[in-house]
């Protein structure tokens, strides 16, 4: 067990030592000095991840241990870029309340690995996370309090303080909703209808809660603009739905419904079409100065993507803050200036350890609710990495996702801090060791079988004896 938590922690502190090397190397490189105000944050920020650990050994001892460490790499290399693009816009106060967010982050996630020891307390307010999932995503819709930033509604304003982004939250209860209800209707909807190319169609009345959430995302994009929240609350759903009933009909049904919102979408609506037109024809000069909707970001984290080459122009000496948005949305572009294809490829694989840790946590773990609720958030990240990664190698159309745990804002880091507690937990259950039965316990376990089955015997032969007759005829 000793050895076990030498290599644990000795992750821990090994992705610690490389994040203090890469943000050395880049202040060095750039001002010729360590500031002050922000390696105290960072430092501040490193106590906090070992407080996590020992709270993670104390309150989830079998929990997985492969997630902080890539949770740490991840949040470090995208702060540490974000103040690389601080010094080039001089503008140094992002990087500095990213840090700050990360803390509360860390915060926040230790209050829940102590106090959430059964996962299981989510289903009992599944219908009051739907609730809340919905209230937060059409919270931006409120005269006064939302607010709308180039073009896409889904901020709301807090006392005049600064700007949330409540549906990176509304991702977690509504998750927490779709893998209850799924995991009570599962049998109903797993019953196949007709059969059509091979495949198990579902019944016409199973199709409603498809066809809810179909709707409910069609109305975050009529509504609010977003894109990409819309589609990753139906991926979600489908995936989850896949798990529950393991026909693959449901995946074509998404998929059809997806490729048909999404032609409806870049008809109908202006900014969609724009980023149709974008990423089919991104070096088109009519589209490239069209503002707004034009092509020039995208071409611009190109030109940033290919000037990195395989192992980047270097930490430091490369101009991420060309880009527009080059610390959010386009922070990949941003990485990939600098580190090159190589570092991009290190941190698909830090991603990777999260997903993959999470899909052996469903796996493992026997509850029907902890497995749609392990994969649904699993798939809810490993879906926006793609759908980011994508958007800016020009694979799909941009969605205005953005890179999880690396991406400035408040909102999207300490909602997906808490998506990684929520799977550390359910690991946690999910490695537990079964209590082993002493023989005591067999042998009493036995004995009640026995006695079982003598009572059954007793019952039966009592059924068998044929009663006396009266003289009336009747039995007595």
């Amino acid at each position: 067990m000793v050895a076990i938590r030498f290599r644990q922690i000795s992750l821990l502190l090994m992705a610690m030592l490389v994040s203090f090397l890469a943000f050395f190397q880049m202040f060095e490189r750039t001002v010729g000095s360590l500031p002050g105000d922000l390696m105290l944050r960072l430092g501040v920020g490193a106590v906090l991840f070992l407080v996590l650990w020992g709270l993670m050994l104390r309150f989830q001892p079998y929990a997985s241990q492969t997630v902080m460490p890539c949770v740490l790499l991840l949040t470090a290399i995208g702060t540490m870029m974000i103040a690389r693009i601080d010094q080039q816009i001089k503008d140094s106060a992002v990087a500095q309340r990213q840090l700050l967010w990360m803390c509360l982050a860390l915060v926040l996630c230790g209050l829940l690995v102590v106090f959430m020891q059964d996962y299981r307390i989510l289903r009992r307010f599944s219908y009051v996370s739907m609730v809340i999932g919905l209230v937060l995503l059409l919270s931006p819709m409120i005269p006064g309090l939302g607010v709308e930033i180039q073009g896409a509604r889904i901020w709301i304003n807090i006392f005049g303080l600064g700007t949330i982004q409540p549906g990176e939250f509304a991702k977690l209860f509504l998750a927490f909703f779709f893998a209850a209800y799924l995991f009570d209707h599962r049998d109903q909807l797993a019953v196949g209808g007709r059969k059509l190319f091979g495949l198990q169609l579902p019944r016409i009345k199973d199709m409603g809660p498809i066809i809810i959430v179909w709707v409910v995302s069609m109305g975050v994009l009529v509504l609010q603009h977003d894109l990409g929240t819309s589609l990753l609350l139906f991926a979600m759903f489908v995936s989850m739905l896949y798990v529950a009933t393991g026909r693959k009909s449901w995946i074509v049904i998404g998929l059809l419904a997806f490729a048909a919102g999404a032609v409806l979408a870049a008809h109908i609506f202006a900014h969609v079409g724009y980023r149709v037109d974008a990423w089919l024809r991104p070096f088109d000069q009519e589209i490239y100065e069209r503002y707004p909707g034009g092509s020039a970001q995208i071409v611009s984290g190109l030109f940033g993507l290919a000037s990195g080459g395989l192992t980047g122009t270097g930490l430091g000496q490369g101009h991420p803050g060309l880009t527009p948005l080059a610390n959010s949305d386009f922070i990949y572009a941003s990485v990939g200036e600098e580190l090159g294809l190589t570092g991009l490829l290190a941190v698909l694989m830090l991603y990777l350890l999260i997903i993959a840790s999470g899909l052996i946590t469903a796996m493992r773990i026997k509850d029907g609710f902890g497995k749609l609720l392990a994969s649904g958030l699993v798939f809810t990240m490993a879906f926006q990495v793609f759908t980011v990664v994508g958007g800016i190698t020009l694979v799909i159309p941009l969605t205005g996702l953005t890179m999880p745990y690396m991406a400035a804002g408040g909102s999207s880091l300490i909602a997906n801090y808490l998506l990684a507690a929520l799977l550390i937990i359910i690991s946690n259950a999910a490695n537990k060791p079964e209590p082993e039965l002493s023989s005591d316990t067999f042998q009493y376990e036995a004995l009640a079988v026995l006695r079982e089955h003598e009572l059954k015997e007793r019952e039966a032969q009592t059924q068998a004896i044929p009663r006396p007759r009266t003289a009336m005829g009747g039995e007595a």
